[in-house]
């Protein structure tokens, strides 16, 4: 199976997800929780954290079925699709040690880092410093976005290149 980026119509993550749960597709949808409160009543709600993007591994056979449901826009196809993969296992430990996480653009500059310990240790990414705070950006290149971890300088270690 060779993993994809499908890239869908607007707020139809969930149902194409749905498709691939029937179908028997292998997919990987990230979802982060968000929490509203509505008349006084605190509500969790679950949305996609790369709005408008799912990650398949699908055959052309299974690849019918998505087609079917009218929305995917487009199939992406990842040139190196280990580092995908990579991305993606980063991107749930992240979400798995913090739920509330959101996506931002790309972040294409600095050093590659390791956490060491905390709450997101051994997750890998790229040095961001923003308004004297470091951050880890967790990059999905493919798509263009990324995931801010503020992290504590003392808790990173630089990867050599």
């Amino acid at each position: 199976m060779n993993w994809h980026v499908l890239h869908l119509r607007p707020r139809t993550e969930k149902k194409v997800a749905e498709v691939c749960v029937v179908n028997g597709i292998e997919h990987y949808l990230p979802l982060r929780e968000e929490t509203k409160i509505y008349q006084r009543r605190k509500v969790t709600v679950h949305k996609p954290l790369f709005s408008g993007y799912l990650f398949a591994a699908c055959d052309p056979d299974q690849r019918i079925h998505l087609h079917r449901t009218n929305h995917v826009i487009r199939l992406l196809v990842p040139d190196d699709e280990a580092a995908l993969l990579r991305d993606l296992e980063q991107i749930r430990m992240a979400l798995q040690a913090d739920p509330r996480l959101d996506a931002h653009a790309a972040f294409r500059e600095g050093r590659r880092v390791v956490i060491t310990s905390g709450a997101f240790a051994g997750i890998e990414g790229i040095l961001a410093t923003t308004k004297g705070k470091a951050q880890v950006r967790l990059n999905v290149e493919l798509i263009g976005q990324s995931v801010a971890l503020d992290v504590d300088r003392g808790l990173i270690e630089f990867l050599d290149d």
